[in-house]
């Protein structure tokens, strides 16, 4: 005969009948639910823009830069500057029969005159302008200090502007150096380098029909420069 361990419990019985939730608890759980997602975005939107603070300051100060490529300067020459279709010579077919006369001589003064005006208006080469270019030469000093020459002429051919006329226009480039160049004197040969420009410029020394801010000014030597 089996006999209950437990005579006197009562039987324990479950209630499945359903029963809704109140409308009160139902509104506290809905608000509930609102902050916390409300409070959810916030945090979300906060470490996202923390994020994109970081990256941009992680790259902006650790990112190396891109190397600047060199400039490349063309080399080129004399006869590069002057137009194609130039021709000075044409100006002068009607007064070549005064080419035996003296320097005294009034019809040769006026010769000098007409040629000077021709050759000081000189036209350029368009092309070659915003260029950066290497060209050989020869220095007529413009600008000078203790510290060197900061802006002179430079011309095709020795003796040009001190013992003879100026060239013409197009033969002539105004050079201004940001840094002075120490140990330069007229009529020293160099090399330039820079960015030629179309600039018409008139100075005591003659009048240029080109600029160059230079880059490098170096002494002259038969091979190409580095």
């Amino acid at each position: 005969m089996i006999t209950d361990p437990m005579p006197n419990m009562p039987m324990l019985t479950i209630d499945t009948t359903y029963s809704p939730i109140a409308p009160k608890h139902s509104r506290n759980f809905l608000q509930r639910a609102c902050k916390n997602l409300f409070d959810t975005r916030v945090v979300y939107r906060t470490l996202t823009a923390l994020l994109f603070v970081f990256s941009a300051l992680f790259f902006g100060l650790f990112a190396l830069p891109a190397a600047a490529q060199p400039t490349q300067y063309r080399e080129i020459s004399w006869e590069d500057l002057v137009p194609a279709d130039w021709d000075p010579s044409a100006s002068f077919k009607d007064l070549e029969d005064l080419m035996d006369l003296p320097d005294t001589d009034p019809r040769v003064l006026t010769l000098y005159e007409r040629m000077r005006q021709v050759w000081d208006q000189a036209p350029v080469v368009k092309t070659l302008d915003q260029n950066n270019v290497r060209l050989p030469g020869f220095v007529v000093t413009l600008e000078k200090d203790t510290r060197g020459v900061s802006e002179f002429l430079l011309v095709p051919y020795f003796g040009a502007c001190i013992h003879t006329p100026p060239p013409p226009a197009n033969q002539i480039i105004h050079v201004k150096s940001p840094r002075p160049v120490a140990d330069l004197e007229t009529m020293d040969t160099v090399w330039i380098q820079g960015q030629l420009k179309i600039e018409r410029g008139n100075s005591d020394m003659g009048i240029s029909g080109y600029s160059l801010i230079a880059d490098q000014v170096r002494p002259y030597a038969p091979d190409k420069p580095d």
